[in-house]
């Protein structure tokens, strides 16, 4: 007879009460916008970061093998002989910047 037990009601209805709350606002927090750009900025960062590694990779295997060391010759004589990312960093922060600004302006356009 626990289960007709008034009071044993009332505390489950209000453990459920909590639990439904929990979830509720668990779901509130997943689809705000706020959180949902967070997400989609994370994500674009992750992938950016993700393809200017991609890119170091390719110009660093671009530069070709070192030539090989011979007798007597120290064993970082060929360690300032890194290729230059700038140009490339550069290139692709500004190709970045372009099609945010030309995606804005479309979307703006009536």
């Amino acid at each position: 007879m626990a289960d007709t037990d008034p009071a044993e009601l009332e505390r489950q209805i209000e453990r459920t009460r909590a639990e439904l709350a929990q979830t509720v606002d668990a779901i509130a927090d997943r689809v705000s916008p706020k959180r949902v750009a967070e997400r989609g900025v994370a994500k674009v960062r992750a992938n950016a970061e993700h393809f200017v590694a991609q890119v170091g990779d390719l110009v660093t295997g671009a530069a070709g093998p070192k030539p090989v060391r011979l007798n007597g010759e120290p064993e970082d004589l060929w360690a300032d002989d890194r290729p230059d990312l700038a140009p490339i960093l550069i290139g692709v922060g500004a190709l970045l910047a372009v099609s945010a600004v030309i995606m804005l302006w479309r979307r703006r356009r009536p």
